[in-house]
């Protein structure tokens, strides 16, 4: 158990931002130790080499080199030994320092005990540095230094700087080299280098649980949000989660959340909507169809009464058919799996063959069917679902019209938009009903709508709502009781005509 929930710590998103932050300060503490530590060597490496050229230029001040005739040449100190000051920068120039001829042989006995546990510059060596620097010199110039680094067999190390020097008579080279000990500037750095090697490891974990305090806290919103994620369920996805007014990643994923709460309300909300209709339009047949079998199995004696009751029982389960096509078409239309497949249409062509289409049912309930179309009305949309549309507004527009009534179809182009028009001259629906026309299965009251064997299914204004809506298109009622009834229908279409025409396809 224990290694379980170790397991779990390590794989959470708390722990694991604070181990990226805790990284990333380990990589930034330590690069800026690194540069500033590599910035501190390189001052105190200047500052070694500054010091030692200041004392090479007062070196000069100080000693002379003098040859008389044959006799080897003497080194003198020129200072006041009275003056502490003088004193001090004498010996401090003489703690590390050797001076030889041209052949690297020691003059006067000119060197520190300190440069003879660095060990004496080979005579070899000393030429050939002579050799190199005269080569290489112009009058007035200090000439050419030699820098290295030594050390006493203590190990303590010495910067020396090495060069030549000129006698006060016959000109003539002498080898000087001078030095001074790195010791303490080593111990700085390794002070610096401890001091780091303390603060870097302390500063990450202070860094560590401040990362897990503020980690804890910036993710206090996420737990807020799946807090009230557990809280949603079939029952109540009206339930929203409240915006921090951040503004921020956060907040657009709480936007995002309720938006997958509204679709899926939304398909929660269809799928009731669609069980509520089916178990309420498929009781009536079935209690029909159930009532006419019993009596026939009860009472019929006859074969034309059994025929009689398999006739009405066939009806009804062909009207159940009907429904359930119906009702299965609708939902997969508003849940979005049926898939609109938009061609160019001339609306004008369309409009014209289903009104020859209902010349005949138009005719059979003596009513005058108009077409009034321009010559073209090209429009990006699915001929299927439009010819669907237009059948169901001309459907109930010849069942509602009484006879010697008129229905017009018109159609109009508008500025990037096509309007259908569908008006009729028939008995009209109150104001009160308007709003649910296009619900499900409603029947305008006192309509002489009632579910039967020859009566619609009450879904054909559902489908044209869907259709309306699926091409971004709107759609507008307007109608009174005895005056009839208008339907506007605007879809976005190509340019068409201008021009309109009426074409009026009689047959009597």
């Amino acid at each position: 158990m224990a290694g379980k929930r170790k397991r779990n710590l390590t794989r959470g998103l708390r722990f694991r931002l604070t181990a990226g932050y805790a990284l990333f300060f380990t990589v930034l503490l330590i690069g800026m130790a690194g540069l500033l530590r590599a910035r501190l060597a390189t001052l105190i490496d200047a500052q070694a080499h500054t010091t030692l050229d200041q004392e090479w230029a007062a070196i000069k001040g100080y000693l002379r080199v003098e040859t008389y005739g044959h006799n080897p040449p003497e080194a003198s100190w020129y200072y006041d030994e009275h003056d502490p000051d003088e004193n001090y920068i004498v010996e401090r120039m003489r703690r590390v320092y050797l001076l030889t001829d041209a052949n690297g042989k020691i003059v006067d006995n000119q060197v520190s005990t300190a440069y003879r546990n660095l060990g004496i510059d080979a005579p070899a060596d000393i030429q050939q540095l002579v050799k190199q620097i005269l080569a290489s010199y112009a009058p007035g110039s200090p000439g050419k230094a030699f820098w290295t680094v030594r050390r006493n067999p203590q190990g303590a190390p010495y910067l020396i700087r090495s060069g030549i020097v000129f006698d006060e008579h016959n000109h003539a080279p002498y080898y000087l080299a001078i030095g001074t000990a790195l010791s303490e500037n080593y111990k700085i750095l390794n002070e610096f280098t401890w001091v780091f090697v303390i603060i870097i490891p302390a500063s990450l974990i202070l860094g560590s649980l401040l990362g897990w305090f503020m980690a804890g806290r910036a993710l206090e919103p996420v737990l807020a949000v799946a807090q009230t994620a557990q809280r949603i369920s079939g029952s109540n996805l009206s339930l929203r989660i409240p915006t921090r007014g951040a503004s921020d990643e956060l907040d657009y994923l709480i936007l995002t959340f309720n938006r997958m709460i509204e679709r899926l309300e939304a398909s929660f909300r269809q799928m009731k909507q669609f069980s509520t209709d089916v178990s309420h339009e498929l009781r009536t047949p079935i209690t029909a169809i159930r009532g006419q079998l019993e009596v026939a199995l009860f009472t019929a004696k006859t074969t034309e009464q059994y025929h009689e009751a398999m006739v009405n029982a066939l009806q009804d389960i062909d009207r159940l058919s009907q429904i359930v096509r119906a009702l299965l078409l609708l939902s997969q239309a508003e849940s979005g799996q049926l898939v609109l497949q938009k061609s160019s249409v001339d609306l004008r062509e369309l409009i014209r063959d289903l009104v020859e289409q209902f010349q005949i049912p138009a005719e059979a309930e003596s009513v005058r069917l108009i077409a009034d179309a321009p010559y073209e009305c090209p429009a990006e949309v699915d001929r299927v679902q439009v010819e669907r549309m237009i059948t169901n507004l001309l459907s109930n527009a010849i069942k509602f019209t009484p006879e010697g009534g008129e229905v017009r179809v018109k159609l109009r182009s508008q500025s990037g938009s096509a309007e259908i028009i569908v008006e009729d001259t028939g008995r009209g629906i109150p104001k009160e009903y308007l709003p649910h026309i296009f619900d499900r299965f409603y029947r305008v009251p006192g309509s002489g709508t009632a579910p039967g064997p020859d009566q619609g299914l009450g879904l054909g204004l559902s489908f044209v709502a869907w259709i309306v809506k699926a091409h971004n298109g709107t759609v507008d009622v307007e109608s009174s009781p005895g005056q009839g009834t208008r339907f506007a229908i605007h879809l976005p279409a190509g340019q068409a005509a201008a021009s309109t025409k009426e074409l009026v396809v009689s047959r009597s």
